[in-house]
């Protein structure tokens, strides 16, 4: 069936151009976080209203990711991937020049909806054109250029605004990932399994009917919610806690204490290599209390230690964020661009209520408020988990016994 698989030259070509494009949305898509300081000093907004520049653009992300996922179910998947990358990166040039905060949250809202173009298609092109053998080290390669795009947009912002202004940074970024986006039109194979069809509501409605009454990918949606709300979480609002006392670090060095971004690009994939090798269940639920152990490690005081807390924390999210997004790509039997879009809707929805909604914890009871926040979403997430894994067992037993009844029956 001409399958992309693991260690051809087609391969590398696809998860290449893939990589290009989850790199080229993130660093788009975060490169704000590192400035809500800033945003805070500048425009005289409080942290949670900083944070919405971050929010705003994942809550349309969340609500449009549903409409591409449709979209490209009838238009393609390359196509509409193309359109989101070069929008994404001309309304990053555009955002150097916003003359208030009401503006620059109106683009960042209007990059909020192309970028939708990207995750969930990503997701189903890979569920359709990778050898299924290959998929979980697929998934995990595409996730791992989704944060270095995170890492590196935050570095140079933290960098350029230090020494130029956050609008030289927005400017430098814009043009970079239109050149990148070159690249990824040149590269990307075109789809040999997926066959268009036409744009019917009533079918598109009844398919998004048919994946939310699958209690397994509900449990998944929920994962995505609650992993993604404790993990911006973090990341919104460590930046205020290390340039204030007593680190008063300069924000070139807190945007390169972002470097512990690269333990994701190597857990997402080794992660994934663990799933086909343990199976889904194991790592996942090892993920979340990974995750819950780096959190707590950033409550001492010590520097290192809290940047050690950062590195497992991250470690943790990046891999079981590998592994759930993989586990709907598998458990959807068809409409997999649907499904795939309704669990980044989950996951991008989370990021947008979660992250706003710790910035009250941090204006209330500063960091450790932060902490009990995250602490209750990864025991959310646990639960779902297990929930997920109970669900998974029943559904196994159930087509086991169909299976054997069929056998019965042909004997």
């Amino acid at each position: 069936m001409n399958y992309l698989q693991k260690g051809t030259k087609e391969f590398i070509t696809a998860i290449l151009a893939l990589f290009t494009a989850g790199f080229i949305t993130f660093a788009n898509l975060y490169i704000t976080q590192p400035l809500f300081p800033q945003f805070t000093k500048e425009f005289g907004v409080s942290p949670a209203t900083a944070s919405l520049s971050l929010s705003l653009s994942t809550g349309v992300l969340s609500v449009t990711l549903i409409l591409f996922g449709s979209l490209s179910e009838a238009w393609g998947r390359k196509r509409l991937m193309t359109i989101s990358i070069f929008a994404a990166s001309f309304l990053t040039v555009l955002l150097a020049f916003a003359p208030t905060f009401e503006s620059l949250l109106l683009l960042r809202m209007l990059q909020g909806f192309v970028f939708a173009g990207v995750p969930a298609i990503a997701m189903a092109y890979l569920g359709e054109e990778m050898d299924p053998k290959s998929l979980g080290v697929a998934m995990g390669l595409y996730i791992s250029g989704n944060s270095i795009g995170g890492l590196s947009g935050r570095i140079i912002m933290g960098t350029i605004s230090d020494h130029f202004s956050w609008q030289a940074g927005m400017v430098f970024t814009g043009l970079l990932s239109l050149l990148i986006c070159l690249y990824f039109v040149w590269a990307l194979p075109a789809s040999k399994h997926f066959t268009p069809r036409r744009l019917e509501v009533k079918a598109l409605t009844k398919s998004l009917y048919y994946h939310l009454k699958d209690p397994g990918l509900l449990c998944l949606f929920g994962i995505s919610f609650t992993l993604m709300g404790g993990f911006v979480t973090l990341y919104n609002y460590i930046s205020y806690k290390l340039l204030d006392s007593p680190y008063n670090l300069s924000s070139t060095v807190v945007g390169w204490i972002f470097l512990v971004y690269l333990v994701g690009t190597f857990s997402s994939t080794w992660f994934g290599s663990l799933s086909d090798k343990f199976g889904r269940s194991k790592v996942l639920l090892t993920g979340i209390l990974i995750m819950f152990t780096g959190a707590i490690l950033t409550l001492p005081v010590n520097l290192f230690v809290k940047i050690a807390g950062m590195i497992i924390f991250t470690f943790g999210f990046f891999g079981s964020h590998s592994i759930a997004s993989g586990w709907v790509s598998y458990r959807a039997k068809k409409d997999k661009a649907q499904a795939s879009s309704l669990y980044l809707f989950a996951y991008y929805f989370g990021s947008s209520i979660g992250g706003t909604a710790g910035g009250f914890f941090w204006s209330k009871w500063g960091w450790s408020g932060v902490i009990a926040f995250i602490s209750a979403c990864l025991v959310t997430t646990f639960t779902l988990a297990v929930t997920l894994v109970v669900v998974n067992r029943k559904v196994e037993r159930l087509e086991n016994h169909a299976h054997l009844l069929r056998k019965e029956g042909l004997q």
